[in-house]
């Protein structure tokens, strides 16, 4: 199989589709990868990097589309990228479908075959590829909502571990998945007093029994919710229902009742954000007001973090790619359920349920579509 991997042009994303050592284990299974010239870059990977791997350096990304039998990418194609995508062509990476309309239509329309890492699972019910991301973003969510905090930066002004004789910022994460566990354990080691929010009893039972003393935990009732994030200095939002659009877990009208200054960080932005008022940034613009709340919502939190995000993004995913370039697409669903839960869209039919509930599409399937 020819595997393509394009530089990705979302703004500010410095992330990489496969690393060097991706590329090699796919170039000793008799493959043939084709990456784009500077494609690595960001993540500090160099072409020669990849030419010692075995791999081909392609100067445009239309050559790479025009060639490849399978995309593999980090973020989900941009409007000129979803133009070269053809039919029974495979795209292998982030899609987030359900809050973007204009792409799952424009993927439809395109006749590929797309399997997307956030909808992929595993035997404990986990999402494996979405996982490292996750892990990164939840890190990096008290860094950038203390930098948000800073007065300079229309925050409140607030330190995240306070000093002697003034006490830490109260930060609520929203969420006490993989994202918010991450995020709980970071804003408790810079100082700050940490309450982790969830609906799933089992998990805040967890949580509790493993961090207890470290972060609090509270059940996520609506009313608790709000008394929680009144107080609050910084809240995160890390929810997430799978392939499916982020609940708004705090409304416009509700911005009144919160601390001047607080700053929202949406880590759930991908999938539409978790607040009313959330809006996708970059990196280069990342935060800006709503009735004197603070929002930082990037929607490719772990670019900032380039190389870090491309390794462990690339350990997660190169067992299944080789996977689906050893056996076909086909093949490899038909013989791996949890990548099955994976296909989006195939051959102009979509196969997720959330996304097609979402956007109000018929759906099929994936095993209907695998026969297809």
């Amino acid at each position: 199989m020819i595997i393509g991997c394009p530089t990705e042009i979302k703004p500010q994303e410095f992330r990489v589709g496969i690393t060097p050592n991706a590329a090699q284990e796919a170039v000793n299974h008799g493959h043939e990868v084709l990456i784009q010239a500077g494609a690595g870059a960001g993540a500090g990977f160099e072409d020669d990097d990849y030419r010692t791997a075995g791999a081909r350096i392609i100067e445009t990304a239309a050559e790479i589309f025009g060639t490849a039998d399978m995309i593999v990418k980090v973020k989900e194609p941009q409007s000129g990228e979803r133009k070269m995508l053809r039919e029974g062509q495979l795209l292998f990476t982030y899609l987030h479908l359900a809050p973007d309309p204009d792409q799952t239509h424009d993927l439809l329309a395109s006749g590929a075959t797309c399997i997307a890492y956030e909808t992929v699972t595993d035997d404990r019910g986990g999402l494996p590829l979405l996982a490292p991301m996750s892990e990164v973003a939840g890190r990096l969510a008290p860094q950038v909502g203390a930098w948000t905090l800073q007065k300079a930066n229309g925050g409140r002004g607030v330190l995240m571990g306070g000093v002697p004789g003034v006490g830490p910022a109260r930060v609520v994460v929203i969420g006490g998945g993989v994202v918010g566990t991450h995020a709980a354990k970071i804003a408790a080691g810079m100082g700050a007093d940490v309450t982790v929010l969830d609906r799933s009893l089992p998990r805040l039972r967890y949580l509790d029994d493993v961090f207890g003393g470290v972060f609090k935990t509270s059940y996520a009732s609506a009313g608790n919710t709000l008394e929680l994030a009144q107080a609050a200095d910084m809240i995160i939002g890390a929810v997430l229902i799978p392939g499916a659009a982020a609940p708004k877990l705090i409304s416009r009208a509700q911005l009144s009742q919160l601390k001047p200054g607080a700053a929202l960080v949406d880590v759930a932005i991908d999938q539409g954000g978790c607040f009313e008022t959330s809006k996708a940034t970059t990196h280069q613009d990342p935060i800006y007001d709503v009735d004197g709340i603070m929002h930082y919502c990037v929607a490719n939190m772990p670019g900032a973090v380039a190389r870090t995000s491309t390794i462990a993004l690339g350990n997660a995913t190169m067992p299944f790619m080789l996977a689906l370039a050893d056996k076909g697409w086909r093949q490899a669903c038909s013989d791996d359920p949890h990548l099955m839960n994976g296909l989006n869209v195939h051959a102009g039919q979509l196969t997720y349920y959330a996304v097609g509930k979402a956007l109000g599409i018929d759906v099929i399937a994936p095993s209907v579509a695998i026969k297809g």
